[in-house]
């Protein structure tokens, strides 16, 4: 059982949801995994991309380790909102990769930002963390704000038909720790 505990931000109208399972202290490293919001994936099941399986992935390894967060971030389509990633789809559908699909509208690839999630984190008493990712930009974000990424862990959702080139994107052009032959749905 998680224990879920909502923030609110005080910068923004973002209102965020972490689950905490088990003692959380700073005094030993904590499973942590910072997701950020993919509606299209993590409620309608969508399979263009790994958010969905990432969320089921996340909360089994917390709950076999018996204590951890789950951190959900409200930052849908890297941060760019959801009408511009359904026009980042729309843009993917004709032959864009994402990268490039969120500069044609104007965005960096990733706008994700990580002071908040840093805040709620040591709220929670996360001091140092074994992260649940697979992003090296998250973990450079997250120790920019004082918190210690003590492990990686990585978080390796299936390939399949719809998210295979997507996958390789984030290898390729985003740096994420993902197998070498990812688009050939390798694990």
């Amino acid at each position: 059982e998680f224990n879920a505990v909502s923030y609110r931000s005080t910068v923004d109208k973002d209102e965020h949801v972490a689950l905490v399972m088990g003692d959380v202290s700073p005094k030993k490293p904590t499973l942590v995994r910072v997701h950020s919001e993919c509606l299209t994936s993590d409620v309608f099941g969508s399979t263009r991309c790994d958010c969905g399986d990432q969320v089921a992935l996340a909360l089994r390894a917390i709950a076999r380790e018996g204590r951890g967060v789950f951190l959900y971030m409200r930052q849908e389509g890297r941060g760019i909102g959801i009408h511009n990633k359904l026009k980042a789809y729309s843009l993917q559908d004709g032959g864009l990769d994402t990268v490039d699909a969120n500069i044609h509208l104007g965005f960096a690839p990733d706008v994700r930002h990580y002071g908040v999630g840093a805040q709620i984190l040591l709220d929670l008493g996360v001091k140092d963390m074994r992260l649940l990712t697979n992003d090296p930009r998250k973990i450079v974000g997250l120790e920019s704000y004082g918190l210690g990424v003590v492990e990686v862990v990585p978080i390796i959702a299936p390939v399949n038909e719809e998210n295979k080139h997507y996958m390789e994107t984030k290898r390729s052009r985003m740096g994420h720790l993902l197998p070498d032959k990812t688009a050939e749905g390798a694990e």
